[in-house]
């Protein structure tokens, strides 16, 4: 039989089993099978066939399926009834690379193709970036995007080189800090395609955390502050998720740049014993902070901080002390201050509100803090006088649940009998001892 009649021969033999929807379910069984053997064998078994399926069934088979609730057909007897049929020429391979139009391939076949596959992008990408820093991770980036399993390997490609562009042209590289929208636009024209929760942001994240580990950092993730791991982590190459609203609120207090010059600007406002607004960006290049006598207080509430600022210019506390706002729940830019004034061994004197909230963030920066932690303005005393009539609710009492501090407990306790909350405003009105 020639190439043409053979051709023409397996077109009618398609043909022939199209005419009946049952043959797509056992041809598509025996497909399965296929890539599970590596060749045309086993067994598929349909359930709850049709009537007409059935007709359809003992019409070829030559077999009666009447009131069988599932029909099992074996891949030898198809092969024994299609040798003895008009299409004896026409192989089970040969049919279902026709009836599919697919070359057929076993799992290893299939295996060693994607694996073929997948080396000569590797070669490819390679090649491209041949020099770069991204060169030497190529292996890593595609396990990493889990280049063995794909099936879309032209999506693979786009993948592999955006996480190339970005391992190398983290702003780090220049010493620089870029805003994470300013760096998505710079490399893929789009302000939000390294946003939280997109396939570009988890692998911007992953090419994050493989810089890092390759440069021996380690950015720990507390239990006290979990949620800035991925801020400090971001931060360490060069890259800025939040800094219009992330800073430090700071008086009276000299920084050291890693250079290991004064900064002018601080040491101006240190001069003039006035306060400053610090954002993540300026801090995040300095190496040291120092505070008068070494010793700093810091408040939960910005209104308080000015009070102390202006007490501190009036001379009326300590001789111009160094103070701080962590102004609510801390921020990145107030932890990272926290982490210069301990590498300096700075003693703290810490004022929150006296109520749950307060109270748990005051425990979490004591906790978070590894040097000499003193809370100011936080016993029973201070209660007393700044209570209000604002009735805590039970969910909020709740918290009050995770206090473990031994220095907080007697404050605790009042607030428990009272259910009222006090905060520091009426504490620093009068008197700021």
């Amino acid at each position: 039989m020639s190439r043409q009649q053979e051709s023409e021969l397996a077109k009618e033999c398609v043909e022939y089993f199209r005419q009946n929807s049952v043959w797509e379910k056992v041809l598509k069984g025996f497909r399965e099978k296929y890539f599970s053997y590596g060749r045309f064998a086993g067994s598929i078994v349909l359930r709850n066939p049709s009537l007409e399926e059935i007709e359809e069934l003992e019409g070829f088979f030559g077999k009666n399926f009447h009131r069988q609730k599932s029909v099992s057909i074996s891949a030898e007897k198809f092969q024994k009834v299609l040798e003895n049929s008009r299409y004896k020429e026409i192989t089970p391979d040969m049919l279902l690379e026709s009836y599919f139009g697919q070359p057929l391939r076993g799992k290893q076949e299939e295996k060693l193709l994607k694996e073929q596959k997948r080396q000569e992008l590797l070669r490819r990408v390679s090649g491209d970036y041949e020099g770069t820093p991204a060169q030497a991770e190529m292996e890593y980036i595609l396990q990493m995007l889990k280049g063995n399993n794909r099936e879309d390997f032209a999506e693979l490609e786009q993948q592999l080189r955006l996480s190339a562009e970005i391992f190398n042209r983290l702003p780090y590289r220049k010493e620089q800090k870029i805003y994470l929208a300013v760096f998505a636009a710079m490399l893929t024209g789009n302000p939000h395609a390294f946003d939280q929760g997109t396939e570009g942001g988890r692998i911007l994240y992953q090419m994050v955390e493989r810089n890092l580990e390759l440069r021996n950092l380690t950015v720990s993730e507390t239990e006290i502050f979990a949620a800035y791991k991925r801020q400090k982590s971001y931060l360490a190459a060069g890259i800025l998720l939040d800094d219009v609203s992330n800073y430090a609120m700071l008086c009276n207090v000299e920084a050291v740049k890693k250079d290991g010059s004064i900064h002018r600007g601080m040491d101006g406002f240190l001069k003039e014993n006035d306060m400053i607004q610090v954002p993540l960006a300026v801090i995040a290049d300095w190496k040291e902070v120092r505070c008068r006598q070494q010793k700093i207080y810091i408040v939960e509430n910005p209104s308080v901080f000015a009070m102390l600022c202006g007490k501190t210019e009036q001379g009326q506390m300590d001789t111009l002390c160094s103070c701080m706002c962590m102004n609510g729940q801390p921020r990145l830019a107030g932890l990272m201050i926290l982490d210069l004034l301990a590498e300096s061994g700075t003693t703290i004197y810490y004022s929150g509100d006296l109520d749950p909230e307060g109270i748990l963030i005051a425990q979490k920066l004591a906790d978070y803090y590894k040097e000499k932690f003193y809370f100011w303005h936080m016993d029973v005393e201070d209660y007393e006088k700044c209570r209000s009539e604002e009735t805590i609710s039970d969910r909020r009492m709740k918290i009050l649940d995770k206090i473990t501090d031994a220095r907080l407990i007697p404050v605790v306790n009042q607030i428990r009998k009272y259910k009222t909350a006090g905060y520091q405003e009426m504490v620093f009105s009068d008197n700021i001892y």
